[in-house]
C-alpha cells in the first residue's frame, strides 16, 4: 500500500514538473514581431454612431490604433478599450 502511494507521489510529481516547465518555457518566449506595413492586423474594436446609434464591430485594420469610422458625416464613438 506504500508503495502505491510513493508511486502515484512520483508520477503526480513527474506530470506537475512538465507542466511547469512547460509555462516556464512559454514565458520565456519574446513576442512575435508586428506585421509588415500595410498587412491587415487583428482589432477588436467597436464603435457607436452618436446620431443616430449604429454600431460597427472593426475586426481587421491596417494599423493596431486606426481611425474611427465616420458616420452620419461624423466620426463615430469608441465603444470597447482599444487593447
Amino acid at each position: 500500500m506504500a508503495a502505491l502511494k510513493v508511486l502515484i507521489a512520483i508520477v503526480a510529481f513527474l506530470v506537475i514538473m512538465r507542466i511547469g516547465i512547460a509555462v516556464l518555457r512559454g514565458l520565456a518566449q519574446p513576442p512575435p514581431e508586428p506585421p509588415p506595413a500595410g498587412e491587415l492586423r487583428k482589432v477588436k474594436i467597436s464603435y457607436r454612431c452618436a446620431i443616430c446609434g449604429a454600431e460597427v464591430r472593426m475586426t481587421t485594420a491596417p494599423e493596431e490604433d486606426p481611425e474611427p469610422p465616420r458616420h452620419c458625416q461624423q466620426e463615430m464613438d469608441l465603444v470597447t478599450p482599444i487593447e
